[in-house]
């Protein structure tokens, strides 16, 4: 298997096995790009869980300030990145502290060395794509 193929077989695991999908940094506004991600993942059949400080409530689903808060209860499957590169660390981080299957950093996060400690802890790894992009695709294969 090839680079492309591995990454193409990662995000298609984690598509096709999760259901349940932590969205740090999901925006209350509906103009922002992680609020249509999160809209767009729960219009498809996952259960979104924003995770955003100050905020009781994103897409009718509760919002935590930090991922750390989530109760173990939900089963928080993918952790959702809408965070700059240099901020990614610390979430994959708590991604992995919570027992998440997968990360999945959005386009333009790019965090090599915390890519590389999540897949260490056993975590499948998406980096710099979008789910409202690779969705599509999965389902035209």
């Amino acid at each position: 298997m090839t680079g492309r193929d591995d990454e193409v077989a990662v995000i298609d695991r984690v598509l096709t096995t999760t259901h349940v999908w932590a969205v740090v940094g999901c925006s209350p506004d509906p103009r922002r790009d992680s609020h249509g991600v999160a809209a767009f993942l729960q219009a498809n059949g996952y259960r979104v869980v924003p995770v955003h400080p100050g905020v009781d409530e994103i897409l009718g689903e509760p919002c935590y300030p930090t991922l750390a808060s989530v109760p173990t209860s939900v089963g928080v499957e993918v952790v959702d990145v809408f965070r700059r590169s240099s901020e990614a660390g610390t979430h994959v981080d708590e991604a992995v502290a919570v027992g998440a299957k997968a990360v999945w950093l959005q386009l333009g996060v790019v965090d090599e060395a915390a890519a590389g400690r999540a897949r260490a802890a056993g975590l499948d790894v998406v980096m710099d794509r979008c789910p409202r992009i690779e969705l599509p695709r999965l389902r035209r294969r």
